[in-house]
């Protein structure tokens, strides 16, 4: 039995154990404003407790002949608004769509289970991004951004995109981990501050944090223009959420 939960008193919980993908908590598209929805699906299943995101062989680019370089994602996210994270000066939105507050805190532990197979042109990432219903709502929490090239490098911190408030604090140390085994990568959000962490152990600590309500970001990309094998699919496996 799936155990969910969306109170902003208590927390938020998915263990994906349902058939299928809660959609009152998760949007199964990349942010689809930027190309469409059929353009930015995810290709995803959700089996023996899990979200398993993929890219097949066959799989899409997102916004081609707009984003560069070249880059194929399967995603998830838990909120949707217009206009957010732009990745070019003069972007205009393609496909609108209506504001949505799935699953979107405001502080708290973000505690993510997963495990990852990826080749030397993929990567995984679970991040924090502020609606941008106002501009400067914009910044970023990185729990962790793994790229196949160089797995044990954990990226984890702060980029403030247009927020002022925020100053670009990542790093991407090196740990002595299996990515391709479960592991729970956790950022401690409070005022002023986001603390760091793998399966319990402390990383990195960050003097600064977004102040507004910040919706999940769940993906796994591919680069076609980087070295690696062209036929394997990437995948990117969530056993769990948590927001408490």
């Amino acid at each position: 039995m799936t155990v969910l939960w969306k109170d902003p008193r208590i927390g938020f919980l998915d263990d994906f154990d349902a058939p299928s993908l809660d959609r009152d908590a998760w949007l199964p598209h990349y942010l689809p404003h930027w190309s469409s929805r059929a353009a930015s699906a995810a290709t995803y299943a959700v089996e023996e407790s899990e979200l398993r995101l993929t890219i097949p062989t066959g799989h899409g680019l997102w916004c081609e002949g707009d984003h560069e370089p070249p880059l194929r994602v399967s995603g998830v996210q838990s909120g949707a608004h217009d206009g957010q994270q732009p990745f070019r000066d003069g972007q205009v939105v393609r496909e609108p769509g209506p504001t949505w507050w799935g699953v979107t805190p405001q502080f708290g532990r973000l505690e993510v289970r997963a495990r990852m197979e990826l080749s030397p042109r993929s990567m995984a990432s679970v991040w924090m991004v502020g609606l941008e219903d106002e501009p400067d709502r914009c910044g970023e929490i990185c729990i962790f951004e793994v790229f196949g090239d160089a797995p044990r490098a954990i990226g984890m911190g702060i980029h403030p995109f247009r927020d002022p408030a925020l100053t670009d604090d990542f790093r991407a140390p090196e740990l002595d981990i299996d990515v391709r085994e479960h592991h729970v990568y956790a950022a401690d959000w409070r005022p002023g501050r986001v603390d760091f962490s793998v399966d319990g152990e402390p990383v990195r600590s960050v003097e600064q944090a977004p102040g507004y309500p910040m919706q999940f970001m769940v993906a796994v990309f591919d680069f076609p223009s980087k070295p690696g094998p062209s036929d394997h699919v990437p995948l990117f496996a969530v056993d769990r959420v948590r927001v408490g």
